[in-house]
């Protein structure tokens, strides 16, 4: 069968079209002979992500970003995406903007969820996250900080302020009279402490002597504290122990009215009868002394002697007077 040139001319158009069509692709980043999976995500804010940013799977490429949209119904900014993987994605996998570093742009990273075995679909929407990179933790963090440098300026301008309304030329004056004070104080102690470390290096020697017979007293006192040691303490105390015991004992038979010194302190008939023999006695030495002729017979002319007679009370009283 032999070709005309009308159907040459049209296989040809027919081959440039598809050619165009492939080339158009190409340069878009889609390849017509690849089968991929279109998966979709909205966020709130895309800034720096472009069309054709690579979206990775723990920092492997599986894909890229073919269009960016606005949802006419929620107003969010849907983003298609192109995946070429073996990797089973599933549904509940999250879709991560993110800043790979300080100079390019925001890539999207999946994160997948191993726990959940049913895969995305093709068309599919996953859910959305936004990681801070470096220059807006980096922003965070400095806004804070700055408010606080700024309220730190104006405590200082206002002491500042405080500070010269409250020095004028009277207290400046003041304050450097005292300082200079302070300066003489100072120049004082100097010389003191001078004064002071002749005084030592004079009386070195003597406080030498008082240091040496310093160390004598605590040696004799190391003497005295060893020989304490050595002299048996416990034994002394035990033994004072057992004395005080019996003086107790003593002290209780004494209380108790054991014994002749025990009776004689704790019975009453005994000292009554002390107290009666006793006037008795004294009853006794005044008869005595006054007809001591009863008592002592010297008879030269053979007289009788006179019948006794006890002494009254008013004899003795009499004879008191």
């Amino acid at each position: 069968m032999k070709l005309t040139r009308e159907i040459k001319t049209a296989i040809l158009v027919i081959v440039s079209i598809l050619l165009f069509i492939w080339g158009y692709s190409f340069l878009k980043g889609r390849d017509l002979f690849t089968n991929y999976k279109t998966l979709y995500v909205h966020y709130d804010n895309v800034e720096d992500l472009s069309p054709s940013a690579p979206v990775t799977l723990n920092g492997l490429a599986i894909g890229k970003v073919s269009k960016i949209t606005i949802d006419e119904v929620t107003g969010k900014l849907l983003v298609e995406l192109q995946l070429k993987t073996d990797f089973p994605i599933s549904k509940t996998s999250t879709a991560s903007l993110y800043s790979p570093s300080l100079i390019g742009g925001k890539q999207i990273k999946i994160v997948p969820n191993l726990g959940d075995k049913e895969p995305a679909e093709d068309g599919q929407t996953l859910a959305s996250a936004v990681e801070l990179g470096l220059t807006e933790s980096l922003g965070g963090k400095i806004e804070p900080i700055q408010q606080k440098l700024d309220k730190m300026l104006v405590n200082i301008d206002v002491l500042v302020t405080g500070l010269n309304n409250t020095l004028d030329k009277q207290t400046q004056e003041n304050l450097k009279k005292t300082i200079a004070e302070l300066s003489q104080t100072m120049q004082q102690f100097h010389k003191a402490s001078g004064s002071l470390n002749n005084i030592l290096d004079t009386n070195k020697g003597q406080i030498n002597g008082m240091v040496s017979n310093f160390n004598k007293v605590s040696s004799n006192f190391n003497k005295i504290s060893d020989s304490l040691n050595k002299a048996d303490l416990g034994k002394t105390v035990r033994s004072l122990n057992q004395t005080l015991a019996k003086v107790d004992g003593l002290m209780a038979n004494l209380n108790s009215g054991k014994g002749t010194a025990g009776k004689l302190l704790n019975d009453d008939a005994l000292y009554n009868n002390l107290a009666k023999t006793s006037k008795e006695l004294e009853l006794l030495l005044q008869d005595v002394r006054l007809y001591p002729t009863r008592y002592v017979n010297v008879s030269l002319f053979g007289k009788k002697n006179k019948p006794y007679v006890a002494p009254t009370e008013d004899t003795n009283s009499t004879d008191k007077k």
